[in-house]
Protein backbone atom coordinates (compact mmCIF):
# COMPACT_ATOMS: atom_id res chain seq x y z
CA UNK A 1 0.00 0.00 0.00
CA UNK A 2 1.35 3.41 -0.46
CA UNK A 3 1.37 6.28 1.12
CA UNK A 4 -0.56 9.76 0.36
CA UNK A 5 0.78 11.98 2.64
CA UNK A 6 3.46 12.25 5.31
CA UNK A 7 3.44 14.75 8.16
CA UNK A 8 2.56 13.95 12.33
CA UNK A 9 -0.59 14.58 14.60
CA UNK A 10 -0.17 17.16 16.60
CA UNK A 11 -1.15 15.66 20.73
CA UNK A 12 -0.62 18.94 22.63
CA UNK A 13 3.21 18.92 22.69
CA UNK A 14 3.57 15.75 21.28
CA UNK A 15 4.04 15.38 17.57
CA UNK A 16 3.46 11.92 16.02
CA UNK A 17 4.82 11.09 12.22
CA UNK A 18 2.99 8.89 10.51
CA UNK A 19 1.69 7.99 7.04
CA UNK A 20 -1.67 7.81 5.66
CA UNK A 21 -2.65 5.47 3.40
CA UNK A 22 -6.71 6.07 1.80
CA UNK A 23 -8.64 3.74 3.39
CA UNK A 24 -11.10 3.33 1.00
CA UNK A 25 -11.44 2.62 -2.84
CA UNK A 26 -14.14 2.56 -5.79
CA UNK A 27 -16.08 -0.76 -5.96
CA UNK A 28 -17.52 0.18 -9.69
CA UNK A 29 -16.71 -1.45 -12.73
CA UNK A 30 -13.86 0.30 -15.08
CA UNK A 31 -16.20 1.33 -17.66
CA UNK A 32 -14.69 3.41 -20.76
CA UNK A 33 -16.59 6.17 -22.98
CA UNK A 34 -16.38 5.14 -26.87
CA UNK A 35 -17.29 5.93 -30.14
CA UNK A 36 -20.02 4.57 -30.96
CA UNK A 37 -18.90 3.84 -35.11
CA UNK A 38 -16.06 2.40 -34.22
CA UNK A 39 -15.50 1.50 -30.47
CA UNK A 40 -12.21 4.24 -29.81
CA UNK A 41 -11.84 5.67 -26.70
CA UNK A 42 -13.40 9.26 -26.15
CA UNK A 43 -10.15 11.51 -25.21
CA UNK A 44 -10.93 14.71 -22.66
CA UNK A 45 -8.76 18.07 -23.82
CA UNK A 46 -8.08 21.22 -22.06
CA UNK A 47 -9.14 23.34 -24.86
CA UNK A 48 -8.68 27.40 -24.72
CA UNK A 49 -11.78 28.88 -25.18
CA UNK A 50 -11.18 32.02 -27.62
CA UNK A 51 -8.46 29.97 -29.29
CA UNK A 52 -10.61 26.45 -29.13
CA UNK A 53 -6.48 24.60 -28.86
CA UNK A 54 -5.37 22.18 -26.43
CA UNK A 55 -3.46 24.30 -23.96
CA UNK A 56 -0.37 21.66 -22.30
CA UNK A 57 -0.65 20.90 -18.72
CA UNK A 58 2.03 22.79 -17.51
CA UNK A 59 0.61 26.17 -19.10
CA UNK A 60 -2.44 25.53 -16.65
CA UNK A 61 -2.94 28.42 -14.12
CA UNK A 62 -5.46 28.35 -11.41
CA UNK A 63 -6.87 31.85 -10.94
CA UNK A 64 -10.22 32.99 -8.82
CA UNK A 65 -12.85 35.62 -10.71
CA UNK A 66 -12.86 38.28 -8.65
CA UNK A 67 -15.00 41.51 -9.63
CA UNK A 68 -14.02 41.80 -13.37
CA UNK A 69 -11.11 40.11 -13.67
CA UNK A 70 -9.29 36.51 -12.66
CA UNK A 71 -6.45 36.49 -9.91
CA UNK A 72 -3.52 33.98 -10.15
CA UNK A 73 -2.68 31.67 -7.64
CA UNK A 74 0.61 29.53 -7.55
CA UNK A 75 1.75 27.14 -5.08
CA UNK A 76 3.25 29.03 -2.74
CA UNK A 77 -0.34 31.13 -1.96
CA UNK A 78 -1.85 27.86 -1.03
CA UNK A 79 1.24 27.29 1.36
CA UNK A 80 0.55 30.68 2.73
CA UNK A 81 -2.89 30.41 3.60
CA UNK A 82 -2.35 27.62 5.77
CA UNK A 83 1.73 26.85 6.08
CA UNK A 84 1.34 25.74 9.86
CA UNK A 85 -0.84 23.17 8.89
CA UNK A 86 0.78 21.66 6.02
CA UNK A 87 2.77 18.50 7.90
CA UNK A 88 0.46 18.54 10.83
CA UNK A 89 -3.09 16.87 12.09
CA UNK A 90 -3.09 19.18 14.54
CA UNK A 91 -5.85 17.67 17.53
CA UNK A 92 -7.90 20.77 18.99
CA UNK A 93 -10.43 19.10 20.85
CA UNK A 94 -12.03 15.39 21.96
CA UNK A 95 -15.76 14.63 20.68
CA UNK A 96 -18.17 11.45 21.72
CA UNK A 97 -18.29 10.26 17.60
CA UNK A 98 -21.90 9.79 18.03
CA UNK A 99 -22.47 13.64 18.19
CA UNK A 100 -21.04 13.97 14.52
CA UNK A 101 -24.08 13.24 12.15
CA UNK A 102 -22.90 11.25 9.50
CA UNK A 103 -24.08 13.77 6.40
CA UNK A 104 -20.52 15.36 7.49
CA UNK A 105 -18.48 12.33 6.86
CA UNK A 106 -16.23 11.87 4.22
CA UNK A 107 -13.30 9.59 2.90
CA UNK A 108 -11.25 8.15 5.44
CA UNK A 109 -7.45 7.15 5.72
CA UNK A 110 -5.33 4.60 7.39
CA UNK A 111 -2.32 5.91 9.72
CA UNK A 112 0.60 4.23 10.45
CA UNK A 113 3.40 5.63 12.70
CA UNK A 114 6.98 6.18 11.67
CA UNK A 115 9.39 4.49 13.66
CA UNK A 116 10.41 6.98 15.98
CA UNK A 117 6.53 8.10 16.84
CA UNK A 118 5.42 4.31 17.48
CA UNK A 119 5.44 4.27 21.40
CA UNK A 120 3.31 8.32 21.23
CA UNK A 121 1.14 6.47 18.44
CA UNK A 122 0.37 3.50 21.05
CA UNK A 123 -0.36 6.10 23.90
CA UNK A 124 -2.86 8.18 21.67
CA UNK A 125 -4.51 5.01 20.21
CA UNK A 126 -4.69 2.96 23.36
CA UNK A 127 -6.16 6.75 24.96
CA UNK A 128 -9.12 7.21 22.39
CA UNK A 129 -10.23 3.54 22.52
CA UNK A 130 -10.54 3.92 26.50
CA UNK A 131 -12.29 7.03 26.83
CA UNK A 132 -14.54 6.10 23.40
CA UNK A 133 -13.82 9.57 22.29
CA UNK A 134 -12.74 11.12 18.67
CA UNK A 135 -10.15 13.99 18.10
CA UNK A 136 -11.34 16.86 15.62
CA UNK A 137 -8.51 17.80 14.08
CA UNK A 138 -7.83 19.96 10.93
CA UNK A 139 -4.95 19.24 8.29
CA UNK A 140 -3.90 20.13 4.79
CA UNK A 141 -3.93 17.47 1.79
CA UNK A 142 -3.67 18.69 -1.78
CA UNK A 143 -3.65 22.57 -1.04
CA UNK A 144 -6.87 21.77 0.41
CA UNK A 145 -7.69 22.32 4.43
CA UNK A 146 -9.69 19.81 5.77
CA UNK A 147 -11.92 18.69 9.05
CA UNK A 148 -11.24 15.29 10.32
CA UNK A 149 -12.01 13.11 13.06
CA UNK A 150 -8.97 10.71 14.32
CA UNK A 151 -10.71 7.54 16.11
CA UNK A 152 -9.61 4.00 16.64
CA UNK A 153 -10.79 1.43 14.30
CA UNK A 154 -9.26 -2.23 14.72
CA UNK A 155 -5.31 -1.47 16.33
CA UNK A 156 -4.73 1.73 13.98
CA UNK A 157 -5.88 5.03 14.32
CA UNK A 158 -8.15 6.13 11.02
CA UNK A 159 -8.66 9.85 9.75
CA UNK A 160 -11.89 10.18 8.69
CA UNK A 161 -12.72 13.88 6.48
CA UNK A 162 -15.78 15.48 7.61
CA UNK A 163 -17.27 18.47 5.71
CA UNK A 164 -17.29 21.71 6.81
CA UNK A 165 -20.66 23.09 8.22
CA UNK A 166 -20.45 25.73 5.18
CA UNK A 167 -20.34 22.50 3.18
CA UNK A 168 -24.27 21.65 4.43
CA UNK A 169 -26.80 22.91 2.72
CA UNK A 170 -29.68 25.04 4.70
CA UNK A 171 -32.59 22.60 5.04
CA UNK A 172 -35.00 25.54 5.65
CA UNK A 173 -36.85 25.57 2.28
CA UNK A 174 -37.55 21.81 2.54
CA UNK A 175 -41.00 20.49 4.18
CA UNK A 176 -41.47 19.29 7.48
CA UNK A 177 -44.13 16.33 8.55
CA UNK A 178 -44.27 18.77 11.66
CA UNK A 179 -46.63 16.71 13.88
CA UNK A 180 -48.13 14.39 12.00
CA UNK A 181 -51.13 12.36 13.47
CA UNK A 182 -49.80 8.91 14.09
CA UNK A 183 -51.81 6.84 16.62
CA UNK A 184 -50.96 5.22 19.37
CA UNK A 185 -50.85 1.78 17.90
CA UNK A 186 -49.12 2.90 14.52
CA UNK A 187 -46.33 3.77 16.60
CA UNK A 188 -46.17 0.48 18.64
CA UNK A 189 -46.49 -1.04 15.16
CA UNK A 190 -43.89 0.91 13.85
CA UNK A 191 -41.51 0.51 16.85
CA UNK A 192 -42.31 -3.11 17.20
CA UNK A 193 -41.37 -3.51 13.30
CA UNK A 194 -37.95 -1.63 14.23
CA UNK A 195 -37.01 -4.49 16.89
CA UNK A 196 -37.95 -7.16 14.75
CA UNK A 197 -35.19 -6.11 12.11
CA UNK A 198 -32.95 -4.97 14.47
CA UNK A 199 -28.96 -6.79 14.53
CA UNK A 200 -25.78 -5.79 15.03
CA UNK A 201 -24.12 -3.91 12.17
CA UNK A 202 -22.13 -6.22 10.41
CA UNK A 203 -21.09 -4.88 6.84
CA UNK A 204 -19.98 -8.16 5.27
CA UNK A 205 -23.82 -8.97 4.98
CA UNK A 206 -24.19 -6.45 2.34
CA UNK A 207 -22.46 -7.08 -1.54
CA UNK A 208 -22.46 -4.65 -4.08
CA UNK A 209 -24.79 -6.46 -6.22
CA UNK A 210 -25.71 -4.15 -8.97
CA UNK A 211 -21.62 -4.26 -10.05
CA UNK A 212 -21.72 -8.12 -9.88
CA UNK A 213 -25.13 -8.19 -12.08
CA UNK A 214 -23.10 -5.58 -14.74
CA UNK A 215 -20.15 -7.88 -14.51
CA UNK A 216 -22.35 -11.02 -15.31
CA UNK A 217 -24.06 -9.13 -18.42
CA UNK A 218 -20.57 -8.43 -19.49
CA UNK A 219 -19.54 -11.43 -19.42
CA UNK A 220 -22.35 -13.59 -20.88
CA UNK A 221 -22.47 -10.57 -23.72
CA UNK A 222 -18.93 -11.32 -24.41
CA UNK A 223 -19.71 -14.95 -25.26
CA UNK A 224 -22.66 -13.53 -27.21
CA UNK A 225 -25.61 -14.27 -24.99
CA UNK A 226 -28.05 -12.79 -22.61
CA UNK A 227 -28.20 -13.42 -19.47
CA UNK A 228 -31.79 -13.16 -17.41
CA UNK A 229 -31.37 -10.92 -14.36
CA UNK A 230 -34.24 -11.89 -11.75
CA UNK A 231 -36.23 -8.21 -10.95
CA UNK A 232 -37.47 -7.48 -7.97
CA UNK A 233 -40.74 -5.72 -8.18
CA UNK A 234 -42.48 -3.41 -5.85
CA UNK A 235 -44.58 -5.33 -2.95
CA UNK A 236 -48.45 -4.17 -3.44
CA UNK A 237 -49.29 -3.38 -0.11
CA UNK A 238 -52.89 -4.21 -0.92
CA UNK A 239 -54.27 -1.92 1.22
CA UNK A 240 -54.15 2.24 2.00
CA UNK A 241 -54.21 1.73 5.53
CA UNK A 242 -50.91 2.23 7.09
CA UNK A 243 -51.65 0.63 10.34
CA UNK A 244 -52.45 -2.71 7.72
CA UNK A 245 -49.76 -2.20 5.93
CA UNK A 246 -47.42 -1.98 8.87
CA UNK A 247 -49.16 -5.45 9.96
CA UNK A 248 -48.37 -7.02 7.30
CA UNK A 249 -45.21 -6.10 7.34
CA UNK A 250 -44.41 -8.08 10.61
CA UNK A 251 -46.16 -10.87 9.27
CA UNK A 252 -44.20 -11.03 5.94
CA UNK A 253 -40.84 -10.68 8.50
CA UNK A 254 -41.67 -13.55 10.60
CA UNK A 255 -42.37 -15.93 7.65
CA UNK A 256 -39.35 -15.10 6.07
Amino acid sequence: MRSIWKGAIGFGLVNIPVKLFSGVQDSHLDLDMLDERDHAKIRFLRVNEHTHKEVPYEKIVRGYFLKDRYIILDEHDFEDAAPEKNKVIELENFVDIKDINPIYYEASYYTEPEKQGVKAYALLLKALEKSKKAGVARFVLRNTENLCIIHPMDGIIVVTKIRFEEEIRDRKDLKKVGDSKITKKEMDVGLALIKQYSSPFNISAFKDEYNSELLKIIKAKAKGKRVVIKKIKPQNAGSDNLYDQLMKSLGTKQQA
